[in-house]
Formats: C-alpha cells, sequence, structure tokens
C-alpha cells in the first residue's frame, strides 16, 4: 500500500511567494526595471507590461489583468533571459523571479 504525504494548504496571500527579498540584495537591473515602471518606460522589450497570466498560480488569483511583467535585464544573454518582474495593482506590490516564473519573492523596496 501506497502511503501520500500530506498536502499543505495555503491560507495566506501570498501562499505561493517564497517570502521577501530585499531590493538591494537583487541585480542591479532590477531597480533600473522598478524605475522604469515607475516612471512609465520606455522599456527594453516589446512584452514589458503585458498582463502575466498566473497560468501556474504561483502568485496570489486575482481577476485576470491584474498582475504585467516586465524583463529585468541580464548582461550578456541573447534573450530576454529569465528575470523578471511582476507588478499586482497595489502599492509595493512587485515580485521578482530569478528562474523564468518557476518561484516568486515579494519584493521589500525599503531595504
Amino acid at each position: 500500500m501506497m502511503t501520500l504525504a500530506p498536502v499543505a494548504v495555503a491560507t495566506d496571500a501570498h501562499a505561493d511567494v517564497s517570502g521577501t527579498v530585499c531590493l538591494s540584495t537583487l541585480p542591479p537591473e532590477a531597480t533600473d526595471t522598478l524605475n522604469l515602471i515607475s516612471t512609465g518606460g520606455p522599456f527594453p522589450y516589446s512584452q514589458d507590461g503585458v498582463v502575466f497570466q498566473n497560468r501556474g498560480s504561483v502568485l496570489p488569483g486575482q481577476s485576470y489583468g491584474y498582475y504585467h511583467e516586465y524583463t529585468v535585464i541580464t548582461p550578456g544573454a541573447p534573450t530576454r533571459g529569465a528575470r523578471r518582474i511582476v507588478t499586482g495593482q497595489q502599492d509595493q506590490e512587485d515580485y521578482y523571479t530569478g528562474d523564468h516564473y518557476a518561484t516568486f519573492s515579494l519584493i521589500d523596496q525599503t531595504c
């Protein structure tokens, strides 16, 4: 007989996010991207600002159009690379992923 491991049930608003990360510990290009977001661009890639669909429900569930994604440039990469910032509609609701949406951390811009 196979024994199944218990399943954890998410109960808080950021349960699918792997904690918080200080902006100062992220690559400097993340700060550049946040500055572009706050000023409305111009952005380096045409995909920047598109709706992030949250297909894997990695971020808290919201309606379509709630999240938008932006490229965090990876120096020397021939493509957009794997780094992104995904913004929500609330103030300071910015998430960083360095592994192309597999994991996210909420960005704390005060540290």
